[in-house]
């Protein structure tokens, strides 16, 4: 019979075990594991049948099982031991509170997903993992962040497979009673609410719920509740679900909403406001709109308050291409702002103008949530080297008149939390090597160059661990491959064969990722015989895990996923290749560590960073990777291969894939196989064992999440606190002001004359030019620009390269004309071809780049050939 209605019926814990509760409930346990160790000790069954969940574990126990533990001497140490600790951790001072300099009060942090525990499924793909390490990274930092996002009561979807291996969608009802979340109250008791006016004097309002993430809170947004009519309810159900006005919801919920129960949080609970809004990609850019209008509710007009608000923005955008940005119809929008709507006091013009695509090559009647993110915020950043440049590329329209190096997008590498993502065993290791306290200091906080005790590590150890992380992974495979067939329809009879599937002491090959095109999942099977011919070699076999999820909407993505799946149901080689459904979290901690090679064969460069190839690191694994993301930046031979590419612009996609997955066959036939399998005097694999030490010892301190964070701080979060506390009312209103004369003089500015000492086209190296420059400036004053001299190497067609850029000082007053004279040096300071030009800017001691207000004036094609100096 199936209940008409369900409740949470929460266990009543005897007062010694009281401290059990706090600890289920603070999501330190997900990466702590003497927390875990403690719950599991509660009733090991029933913590195998929770999924490892204490919340529910707790709901399961029998009261027989706590009233003897009430009792348990022993286990109230060890319960005591653990609560103090995490108490310590909580309040103690760390990284952080340590570091000199007036850093950020708070910091906001938004996203619309975040991965920190599959007990907690509000995740996708990388960017909720990423921003779930960002929060416990923060956490173990000290970092005073404010995490911000959406609850969605169906979580994404849970994947199994048809027969036939088509992908299979499951939604799931998440009841949040029964997850480590408590509904943030107001001091009444009742529960704080937000809302958001709709069009037609609707209204949609959020429950706030708190997860805490150690000593993050993580607000969580959920409209599911009785004051909503049936379509609000549904706002937040299912992450990147629905059309487009239901994402538009979603999305002005997650931002305008997310600042409201920011400031509803702090005023509850006396935490300090922030002062830096950190956007993790543009889903939450309707943040920067409700600062503005708070601003204007205290007497700032629109372009005072956009400065102000800018000045403690910090965007992060991870897409590397325009399909992968949310981009609504400038009606759609239009609609759900103004008097009738949401933010009502802001003209609608103005709201549209910050995200409409008004540049070369933009669509003029789309509403870009990046280009949004982008005009909000002062600082912005990729996500490493390579997608710095891809987006400072992408965006260049916005910044017109600049060289795309000069767009003000810089990079931080993504980073993952290693107390999270390195299997314990792997963490045992390295504290027998130097201690507990220094091994984890050494994973959370980081700081070192390189982990120079993994060279004291005997060989043999290190090959024994592989081999018994290998072997977990074997055991891990064959139970779930049994439960996905028993899925897909199998009786017991016909899985025999699952007993034999993998060998722990056969080179395993993981991929595991999303399923969009762009990254390739079937490359491997471009050539099917020469994949039989690696997974079936007599003496030097490869084995290889598949797991991903294509969109519930990309029917493209499911037909790859069923490719694969059929080739490794083929009985000649399903005991060498698996496919396994429903990639998350808990599957993810043990596939990194137990592979030997970590595969990743993206189309470059539209993979922004690829962080599970850094998860796969943290454990030993070598990766074996496009030079893309992260890895195009800190590739060495030392610990791994890199697939070359062939990604010339006149490259067919076909040949492309077809003279890339050749490559990748080769390096596993001629370089990776025999490394493994050779064996030295000893018997070990020594030259394998050294790329292994070098991995941990070398890029271990590299992809850290602890060294991502403390980036952020130092370069964006500090700046922007600096920036932000500079932006008093009078100062925005000044900044506000100027920019608004300097547009409208800029027309009148430009390059009249320039003149060098050089009497040839040829010079010596160190020698030093005389540069002299008239520019006209109309209505401005030199203090309202900067004229520079911008020189360096030139290429073919003559453009100057790697750039530096020097001042020019002016020299006396304006002529009867209103021109100006300006000199300086000019350092002829590196051989071969070399030119220079100049140019003029706005200048503002409030602007964070010469590039931000978007203006440049350069001599014209005709001065520049008749002044312009090319030394060959």
């Amino acid at each position: 019979m199936k209940a008409i209605r369900r409740l949470t019926v929460r266990p009543v814990l005897p007062d010694p075990l009281r401290p059990l509760s706090d600890l289920a409930r603070n999501l330190r346990w997900s990466w702590h594991p003497e927390t875990r160790d403690l719950f599991q000790s509660v009733d090991p069954a029933c913590w195998a049948s929770s999924g490892r969940d204490p919340v529910r574990l707790l709901g399961t126990v029998p009261p027989a099982r706590l009233a003897e533990l009430a009792e348990d001497r022993p286990f109230l140490s060890r319960l005591t031991a653990v609560a103090d600790d995490l108490d310590h951790y909580m309040t103690g001072d760390r990284w952080y509170q340590g570091q000199s300099g007036r850093l950020p009060a708070a910091v906001a942090y938004f996203s619309p997903e975040f991965g920190i525990t599959a007990a907690l499924p509000q995740y996708s793909g990388g960017l909720g993992i990423l921003a779930g390490d960002h929060l416990k990274a923060a956490s173990d930092l000290g970092v005073p962040l404010v995490g911000v996002g959406l609850l969605y009561r169906h979580g994404y979807f849970r994947q199994s497979l048809s027969r036939d291996g088509w992908q299979q969608e499951h939604y799931p009802v998440l009841d949040p009673h029964e997850l480590p979340l408590a509904l943030l109250k107001e001091t009444d008791g009742t529960p704080a609410h937000v809302a958001l006016a709709l069009p037609g004097g609707r209204e949609l309002r959020a429950r706030i719920w708190l997860a805490q993430v150690g000593r993050v809170p993580l607000l969580l947004l959920d409209s599911d509740v009785e004051e909503n009519d049936l379509g609000e309810r549904g706002v937040t159900d299912r992450l990147y679900g629905g059309g487009s006005e239901h994402r538009l919801l979603q999305e002005m919920l997650l931002g305008i909403g997310g600042v409201r129960a920011v400031r509803t949080y702090c005023r509850l609970t006396g935490h300090a406001a922030p002062e830096v809004f950190h956007t993790n990609e543009g889903h939450a850019g309707f943040l920067g709109l409700e600062r503005i209008a708070e601003l204007c509710d205290q007497g700032l007009e629109f372009g005072s308050a956009l400065e102000a608000v800018r000045a403690g923005t910090v965007f992060t955008t991870h897409t590397p291409v325009p399909a992968g940005i949310d981009r609504f119809d400038r009606e759609l929008v239009a609609r759900h702002f103004g008097p009738d709507a949401e933010l009502p006091r802001i003209d609608v013009e103005r709201v549209l103008r910050l995200g409409m695509e008004t540049y070369p090559g933009g669509e003029p009647n789309l509403f870009n949530m990046a280009v949004m993110g982008l005009r909000l915020a002062q600082r912005a950043n990729g996500v490493s080297l390579l997608h710095g440049g891809v987006s400072r590329g992408m965006f260049a329209g916005l910044w017109p008149g600049f060289d795309a190096e000069e767009v003000p997008i810089t990079s931080v590498t993504n980073g993952v939390h290693a107390p999270t993502w390195v299997a314990p065993e792997v963490f045992r290791l390295g504290a027998r090597q130097i201690g507990d306290r220094r091994a984890e200091d050494a994973l959370t906080v980081g700081g070192s160059d390189r982990w120079d005790s993994v060279a004291d590590i005997p060989d043999q150890d290190i090959w024994e661990l592989r081999r018994t992380l290998r072997e977990q992974l074997v055991e891990e495979v064959r139970e779930r491959l049994r439960a996905s067939w028993r899925q897909r329809g199998a009786g017991t009879a016909e899985l025999g064969w699952i007993d034999d599937v993998l060998d722990p002491d056969v080179l395993t090959i993981g991929f595991a990722r999303r399923v969009p095109s762009y990254k390739r999942l079937t490359l491997m099977l471009r050539d099917r015989d020469r994949l039989m011919d690696l997974l079936l070699h007599p003496e030097r076999p490869i084995q290889i895990v598949v797991a991903g999820k294509a969109h519930p909407a990309d029917d493209g993505g499911k037909r790859l996923v069923q490719e694969l799946v059929r080739f490794a149901d083929d009985p000649r080689v399903r005991h060498r290749i698996v496919f396994l459904p429903d990639y998350g979290m808990a599957m993810a901690q043990k596939l990194y560590p137990g592979c030997d090679i970590w595969l990743n064969n993206p189309l470059r460069p539209l993979e922004a960073c690829g962080t599970s190839g850094m998860k796969a690191a943290l454990n030993g694994c070598l990766n074996l990777s496009v030079l893309d993301g992260w890895w195009d930046e800190w590739f060495q031979p030392d610990f791994g291969w890199a697939i070359p590419t062939a990604d010339g612009p006149g490259t067919d996609p076909d040949r492309r894939d077809a003279i890339e997955a050749a490559a990748l066959y080769d390096l596993l036939e001629q370089r990776v196989t025999p490394r493994f399998y050779e064996r030295a005097a000893s018997g070990l694999p020594d030259r394998w064992i050294e790329m292994v030490r070098k991995t941990l010892s070398l890029l271990g301190p590299k992809v850290l999440a602890g060294r991502m964070v403390r980036e952020y701080v130092e370069r964006l979060y500090a700046p922007a606190a600096e920036a932000h506390r500079a932006m008093d009312p009078d100062s925005a209103r000044a900044l506000a002001e100027w920019k608004t004369r300097v547009r409208s003089a800029w027309p009148g500015v430009s390059v009249d004359h320039v003149e060098t000492s050089a009497g040839s086209a040829l010079a010596e190296l160190g020698s030093t030019l005389g540069l002299r420059v008239r520019v006209k400036l109309g209505e401005l004053a030199p203090e309202d620009v900067e004229v520079q001299a911008v020189s360096g190497r030139v290429d073919s067609e003559d453009r100057i390269t790697d750039a530096s850029k020097a001042p020019l000082k002016p020299v006396g007053g304006p002529d009867l004309e209103g021109r100006w004279v300006y000199e300086g040096p000019l350092a002829l300071d590196r051989t071969g071809p070399f030119g220079y030009t100049v140019r003029v800017l706005p200048a503002h001691r409030l602007l964070a780049s010469g590039a931000e207000a978007g203006l440049v004036a350069v001599p014209s094609d005709d001065l520049a050939q008749a002044a312009g100096l090319l030394m060959r």
